[in-house]
């Protein structure tokens, strides 16, 4: 009897020894600023890792009893951990497969640093390809405090076609662009679109938007792409660089000349080999007038959202989303702010009304870029409308942007059980924003604090890389400090977020929109993407949160990203190619 209990006993401490074994941490962090964005335990030193989750967190003595014979262990250094960056609102698919064809000016501090880059880029550019700039930048940023002028940038240039586009609102073409596009006096303007002439009415090089983007999207479309086996380096250096700035989350809103699905093969690819390194959920967005329709009509009919890549074993997420964020171009209210207003057509309520009743129907989550209150107004009464004959109860929905939208709009949003994605275009734009509508209304636009107090789901973003830059610091710059990217005030200073309110909207926030669980904290159960930050967050000057990124990335519990400091910890991005890439040359974004 007494060795039948022995043995028993014997057994069961075995079998909680093998259970422990089996428990041990695969990778712990230690002596570190860890910011958890858990309530119930705000900062802590040290945080274990075991597969793909939070195993726990604590204090060092804590976490190191979860230290194993195969476990790595991580020294912060005493740096600022925060939970990896979720942006939901970037241009991240279709930016990859131009990524390393683009010149970014994104942080540089001066015009003549700027136009030295175009020369130096112009030169090593082969025959057959294009210098171009696109997006991410404004004369406000430099300390000229002005834009190029056409003169500069063709002898920049010289016989090397380029393009330089200045946010949603013009571009830049130099001579040679203007001869290889065979554009002449003669050339008609597009729909919505301008093309400067001079006074012998010859065309000047300047693309104007009049509101409409069409013009600088379409004459972008026409610009060579890369190689096959340059789209995919191309997209593998992009999201390199997400990692770099702490971004270990995307969510992708489409995009002109974006389509579904021949313009994801290469990001297809790379989640067939497992080597996209941020989680990509994304939404697709009609691309013709006329056919949205029945564009969703097909999509709607090919992929099941309720399961496409949304697999636990899956390195990261990697699946449709939803629809958005256009739905039918006739809703579409470009946030051109050197432009009035547009003003929706008549159309436009029964396009959009059978768009998103197909949708709600399929209980296919969607989202709607409105800048304007006028708008959305409008999208609300046909959204309030479906809602009657078909309820959303409980469907993800959300506006993108809605930089003037009113608190009844608001209310109506918050009874509707939608939330809204918000980004730093005002960063960009707000000089723009303010000439044209004057400071009182730029000072709460958008509202985000009126948002958050009546409880509606907001998220933070970039809208990278066209108009805004990708920079997520940017961003929380720009909401914590209320300032433009060249210093104006754009923000009330009641109007803006303390550094742990911003951290959480683009973190837990970001997740909240899509209704997503167990992501966005460092917290027992949650995936594990965190980021060790190279300076911190809470603690340097308001100038240097711009100046912040990732030291250590770590997305779905592996390594993703290393500066110089935990090189041996992460594997390096492959060399960049073509051999002619700005990125080889002067990276992503320039500090």
């Amino acid at each position: 009897m007494r060795k039948g209990l022995f043995s028993g006993v014997l057994l069961c401490l075995l079998f909680s020894l093998q259970i422990q074994a089996q428990t041990k941490a695969d990778l712990i962090i230690i002596n570190g600023k860890i910011t958890t964005l858990d309530t119930a335990r705000r900062e802590v030193a040290a945080v274990a890792i075991t597969k793909n989750r939070i195993t726990a967190t604590g204090t060092n003595p804590e976490i190191l009893k979860w230290k194993g014979k195969t476990t790595k262990v991580i020294d912060a250094h005493n740096n600022r951990v925060i939970p990896g960056l979720f942006d939901s609102h970037l241009h991240v698919i279709r930016g990859g497969r131009f990524y390393n064809s683009e010149l970014r000016w994104d942080g540089v501090t001066s015009l003549k640093r700027a136009l030295e880059m175009l020369t130096e880029q112009a030169k090593r550019t082969p025959a057959g390809q294009w210098v171009r700039v696109v997006g991410g930048w404004n004369e406000y940023q430099f300390e000229e405090k002005r834009v190029p002028t056409i003169a500069e940038i063709n002898e920049a240039t010289g016989n090397v076609p380029a393009f330089i586009l200045y946010l949603y609102g013009k571009a830049w073409l130099n001579k040679a662009g203007l001869q290889k596009l065979q554009i002449t006096g003669e050339t008609p303007n597009p729909p919505g679109g301008l093309i400067e002439k001079d006074n012998e009415g010859e065309p000047t090089g300047l693309l104007v938007a009049e509101p409409n983007a069409f013009i600088l999207y379409a004459t972008l479309a026409k610009l060579p792409e890369l190689s096959i086996e340059e789209k995919i380096n191309s997209t593998m250096q992009y999201m390199t660089e997400l990692n770099r700035l702490g971004v270990t989350a995307v969510m992708d809103a489409g995009g002109g000349f974006q389509n579904f699905p021949d313009d994801y093969g290469i990001t297809d690819s790379l989640n067939k080999a497992g080597k996209i390194t941020v989680r990509l959920p994304y939404f697709l967005f009609a691309q013709k007038k006329g056919t949205e329709l029945n564009d969703f009509t097909r999509w709607t009919g090919m992929v099941d959202i309720d399961t496409d890549g949304k697999h636990e074993d899956a390195k990261v997420d990697y699946h449709v989303n939803g629809g958005g964020e256009n739905l039918v171009m006739d809703a579409a209210d470009f946030e051109n702010f050197l432009f009035p207003r547009p003003e929706l057509p008549a159309t436009m309520e029964n396009k959009l009304k059978a768009v998103i009743s197909l949708l709600v129907k399929k209980r296919w989550p969607f989202r709607l870029h409105a800048t304007y209150n006028e708008s959305i107004t409008r999208d609300l009464d046909v959204i309030e409308e479906i809602n009657k004959e078909t309820p959303l109860s409980g469907l993800v929905w959300f506006f993108d942007h809605a930089e003037t939208i009113s608190e009844e709009n608001l209310r109506r949003i918050k009874t509707l059980g939608g939330g809204i994605a918000i980004q730093h275009r005002m960063a960009y734009q707000g000089e723009h924003f303010i000439h044209r509508y004057g400071k009182k209304t730029a000072m709460s636009a958008p509202p985000v604090k009126k948002m958050l107090e009546l409880g509606i789901p907001v998220g933070l973003g970039t809208d990278g890389t066209r108009v805004a830059s990708y920079n997520p610091w940017m961003a929380l710059y720009w909401i914590t400090s209320g300032k433009t990217i060249g210093g104006t005030v754009v923000m009330a200073k009641e109007s803006t977020l303390s550094r742990l309110a911003a951290l959480q909207l683009i973190t837990t926030g970001s997740y909240g929109l899509i209704k997503e669980q167990a992501k966005g904290k460092i917290q027992k159960g949650y995936y594990a993407d965190l980021v060790i930050l190279n300076k911190d967050y809470f603690t340097v000057p308001e100038e240097e949160i711009r100046t912040i990124r990732a030291s250590l990335t770590i997305v779905n519990g592996q390594p993703v990203y290393a500066d110089a400091q935990y090189a041996s910890w992460a594997p390096a991005a492959p060399a960049v190619i073509p051999t002619w890439s700005p990125v080889k040359y002067y990276g992503g974004y320039q500090y």
